[in-house]
């Protein structure tokens, strides 16, 4: 059965490609050197598939899912096989999971060992339906440079989320373990549909991609010497169902150009940059 693909994932290393769809099971894809071989075929849930989201590579290959069902799973590879888990590697600093529901709560599901997950809720933490989260990046942005040699990073735990209110709300943990809504992101004129935090790497930019069903995608970005100040720095309107993926990229003076674009049915990406755009990148 073929049916609609609600979510796809990379992996860190860009080497597994995970999808999702009505049809309810999640696949799993090698996709190394441009193939396509499916490796994984996962069933478990008993509703369409929503969301799927890589664990990072430290944890091993695990791979979180949810559904209509109600329910979140978690798969993790063992030998070249992948199974349904309630365990990972007993590591520090523990995986963390979010999950975001249609009943106005939030999810935090912390890993403490030996297959237990302690639960935290975050009620009524959005009004309607909530369509996406995304971790921000766990270190302080700008906190690596020039950090005194065996002086530890500043860590954060905060995340965003993608609202049919038209907004993308950011999250943060407190001092007190108590989370806190700590700001609202307007320009969207339609349902948040995805948004996704950009790794920081140390730099002292912090960034997020944004896409509505108003056709539009926002770049947001706040630096660290700004107050905490977001503001949407691109903007790029399309037709929604387009039918078109596009890859954009900012080039070394700060300008979003397209590099490339791959229309449904194409099996290659066709460029759209020019010579001169090339050569400033």
């Amino acid at each position: 059965m073929i049916d609609m693909i609600h979510d796809a994932q990379m992996d860190y290393h860009g080497i597994h490609l995970a999808t999702c769809s009505s049809d309810r099971p999640v696949k799993i894809f090698n996709v190394r050197n441009g193939g396509q071989i499916l490796i994984a075929n996962l069933r478990g849930h008993e509703g369409p598939v929503w969301q799927v989201a890589w664990a990072h590579p430290m944890y091993g290959n695990i791979l979180a899912s949810c559904s209509y069902d109600w329910k979140v799973i978690i798969w993790k590879e063992e030998n070249g096989t992948w199974e349904k888990t309630q365990s990972t590697q007993d590591t520090t600093p523990h995986l963390i999971l979010a999950c975001q529901s249609s009943d106005g709560a939030i999810s935090l599901l912390t890993y403490t060992g030996e297959g237990q997950w302690e639960v935290k809720n975050i009620n009524n933490a959005h009004t309607i339906v909530c369509n996406a989260i995304s971790w921000a990046p766990a270190i302080v942005p700008g906190s690596l440079i020039d950090q005194p040699s065996g002086q530890k990073p500043n860590y954060i735990k905060e995340f965003a989320l993608g609202d049919c209110d038209n907004l993308i709300k950011l999250w943060k943990e407190e001092a007190d373990d108590q989370w806190k809504e700590e700001q609202k992101l307007e320009a969207h004129s339609d349902w948040v549909r995805d948004v996704a935090w950009a790794p920081s790497i140390g730099l002292p930019t912090s960034t997020i991609a944004s896409c509505s069903q108003d056709g539009r995608v926002f770049i947001w970005t706040c630096d660290d010497t700004s107050d905490n100040t977001w503001s949407p720095k691109f903007c790029t309107s399309s037709m929604m169902l387009d039918n078109k993926v596009t890859l954009w990229k900012e080039s070394v003076d700060r300008q979003w150009v397209c590099i490339s674009d791959v229309n449904k049915g194409q099996g290659s990406l066709s460029a759209s940059v020019t010579e001169g755009q090339q050569n400033k990148q």
